[in-house]
Order: structure tokens, then C-alpha cells, then sequence
């Protein structure tokens, strides 16, 4: 048997940056905007190809940007929702940083979007090549999102996504309760803690 590396060849002038893993699985949050997990997760609506971005909140796991487009590969969610997401930063306490973790998608290795995290004081941390396990938060709730777009809001039937998506969100930050949360909603929740 022959051993060999194995190179993966990249495009002259194609960037991929990478950043350690500064979570290592603790995930406890103390203060909203102090940790942040974003993916990407894909689906099809009435024969449609659907990629949403979501940016959750890990202190009370508050959705605070999304994207949403239907062309593979459209780079434009991943900006839009951090657009929200350091929108919904600027109340957080002066110089108090926030991490946010991402996997290793070329979006998020890219060198706009990491100026566009330095330029607002974002430290980037990143989960290992190849292991999920390192965002459980945002890979949990990605899926039972879906299911729940899915059963509960018959997504796959529906012919405005865009607003769909827009009141799940409402419905999920503030009407939706959290075992995780002792049964309050993420709003009710981060109100309740005094933020």
C-alpha cells in the first residue's frame, strides 16, 4: 500500500483563513453578545433551492440575523444577517468582546467577511475540519428549526419563504418557550436576566 499526501489545490489568489477554536465546547454564555454561532442550512420549497444563514445568540439562543437567498452559493445571507447580528450588538457592554463561531465554509474563512468582524471588534473562533460536534448549539437548531418550518409552518407548501422565514423568526424569539431556558421565550428571557 502506497502512502501519499494528499495536497487540496486551491485557485491562485483564493483566500481560506482559519482561527482557532477559542469555545472548546464551553458554550455558557454569562451576558448576551458575548458568544455567537452562525451556519448555514439549505432546503427545497415547492421544487425551490432555498440557503437560510442564521445568527444565534448562545446566552439565550435568540435568533439575531439571518439571510436568506435561492441561488447556491449566494455569498449575500452570510452578510445580511451579521449586518443584523452587530446590529443587535450595539447595546452590549463597552469593551466586552464577542466571539462568534462559525465552521470552516469559504464565506466565513473569507478575508471580507473577517475585516467586516474585525472592524466591529468580533473575535472569530472556528470548529475544527470535519467535526459538527464543535457547534452543537447551531447545529441543533438548525435541524429543529427545519422540522418545525416544515411541520408546524408548511414551509414546503409556501409561496413567500422570504416572509415566512421573517414571522418564524418573530414567532421563535418571542412567542416560542425553551426547556433550555426554563420555558420562557429567548426575549422574555434575556428581559427577565436584566438585559
Amino acid at each position: 500500500m502506497c502512502e501519499s499526501k494528499h495536497y487540496r489545490w486551491n485557485k491562485p489568489g483564493s483566500e481560506a483563513l482559519a482561527f482557532e477554536n477559542l469555545i472548546g465546547n464551553r458554550w455558557g454564555a454569562s451576558r448576551p453578545a458575548e458568544i455567537l454561532v452562525s451556519d448555514m442550512t439549505a432546503f427545497y420549497a415547492k421544487g425551490t433551492y432555498y440557503e437560510l444563514t442564521l445568527y444565534f445568540d448562545t446566552f439565550n439562543r435568540e435568533i439575531v440575523g439571518f439571510g436568506l437567498t435561492d441561488r447556491r452559493g449566494d455569498v449575500r445571507p452570510y452578510f445580511d444577517g451579521l449586518a443584523q447580528a452587530i446590529e443587535a450588538m450595539e447595546g452590549k457592554e463597552q469593551g466586552a468582546p464577542t466571539i462568534l463561531h462559525t465552521d470552516r465554509g469559504a464565506v466565513y474563512s473569507s478575508r471580507a467577511f473577517n475585516e467586516l468582524l474585525s472592524d466591529h471588534a468580533v473575535v472569530h473562533s472556528m470548529s475544527r475540519a470535519g467535526t459538527p460536534t464543535d457547534n452543537p448549539i447551531d447545529e441543533s437548531l438548525n435541524g429543529w428549526i427545519k422540522d418545525e418550518l416544515f411541520i408546524d409552518f408548511n414551509l414546503r407548501k409556501c409561496d413567500d419563504v422570504l416572509s415566512l422565514i421573517k414571522a418564524y423568526v418573530d414567532y421563535y424569539n418571542n412567542e416560542r418557550p425553551m426547556c433550555c431556558l426554563g420555558y420562557k421565550t429567548p426575549r422574555q428571557y434575556r428581559t427577565d436576566m436584566g438585559y
